[in-house]
């Protein structure tokens, strides 16, 4: 799990030239935790991977049970950050022109014209992608990747920042269409959303006894912008990442590779994903260069949604992440 604080580590000033601006803009994005806290309780790593992937201009699936906020955290998300949000609701009788847009015959001009789908916006929440089928799961692929759709051979491009946040629930299969594997790799990160502790439920509670309600979120306030988030992308571009740390983020890629357990390792699209997380996670801990600790916070959101078990190693109990908990553990760290 993502570390919910970067001021939770030691802060080291840049060594090299810094823009003015980063100092702010880290601020600006640091403060989306206490803002997003106002409506989501106990949830702040998961706002720091939100984050992370903001920086990375990279998506998130976000994994949990029903009832632990995924909707409201994203909502909330997107109140903070002064962001155009949208929400599509993912059904079996969703059609690919649904999300994408469409073409539609205009009888007063005799032509056709393009109406544009929720994917139009910068933050998507895809609420449940896995009860889609596969058809329609294939209809974001080109947005995630290539940022634009394209309809009857034209290509739009989608608005800047784009981000999509996919939720999807882990214990519920009946119904639900797997994502397949050149879809889980568009996400940058896969994070969990755990169950609240006793003392964040009962924090819940209260809020909802003293007239708490999840539909209105007029309490919360826009406390960062897209400049902020301009610099901070710019930043992180700067942030230095020395041949030791490339060499030790390449031999867990390849550990996973060679792994009894796995059917399936991580590919070098999943090595990229996590340099580029571990650098957004320096930028915003205060660092300008990147250390093996980065890359073991960010090994498991990054790469655990990249890899395949064996049928015989689920068979034994084995997860993603405990195979990759003893990966870390095995690989040497370089000092």
């Amino acid at each position: 799990m993502i570390p919910s604080d970067p001021g939770s580590q030691q802060t080291i000033a840049y060594s090299g030239a810094a823009d003015p601006g980063d100092d702010a803009a880290r601020a600006s994005l640091g403060s989306l935790r206490s803002e997003v806290a106002k409506a989501v309780v106990g949830q702040d790593a998961v706002v720091t991977g939100l984050v992370i992937a903001l920086l990375c201009r990279g998506h998130v699936l976000l994994e949990g049970v029903p009832g632990v906020a995924k909707t409201l955290l994203v909502r909330t998300m997107a109140t903070a950050l002064s962001m155009d949000f949208k929400r599509v609701q993912f059904t079996p009788d969703l059609m690919p022109g649904d999300v994408t847009g469409s073409l539609v015959y205009d009888a007063k001009t005799s032509e056709f014209e393009f109406h544009e789908g929720p994917v139009f916006t910068n933050l998507l929440l895809a609420d449940e992608i896995n009860r889609t089928p596969p058809k329609t799961q294939a209809a974001l692929l080109e947005a995630m990747e290539e940022r634009q759709v394209s309809v009857e051979g034209t290509a739009r491009k989608l608005p800047d920042p784009f981000i999509v946040a996919a939720t999807q629930n882990p214990i519920e299969y009946e119904g639900t269409y797997q994502l397949p594997e050149a879809q889980l790799d568009r996400f940058l990160l896969k994070l969990t959303v755990p169950l609240p502790s006793r003392e964040q439920e009962i924090a819940v509670l209260e809020r909802h006894a003293l007239g708490f309600d999840p539909r209105d979120l007029s309490h919360v306030k826009a406390v960062t912008s897209a400049e902020d988030l301009a610099v901070g992308r710019a930043a992180v571009a700067r942030v230095h990442v020395g041949p030791e740390v490339l060499g030790y983020a390449v031999d867990i890629a390849r550990a996973t590779r060679q792994s009894p357990s796995l059917r399936m390792g991580v590919s070098p699209r999943g090595t990229t994903a996590l340099l580029g997380a571990a650098r957004a996670w320096a930028w915003l801990s205060g660092r300008g260069y990147v250390t093996p600790d980065d890359i073991k916070a960010l090994a498991l959101p990054a790469l655990r949604h990249r890899i395949q078990l064996r049928p015989e190693a689920e068979l034994e109990g084995a997860t993603p992440d405990g195979i990759l908990d003893g990966i870390l553990t095995a690989v040497p760290v370089p000092r």
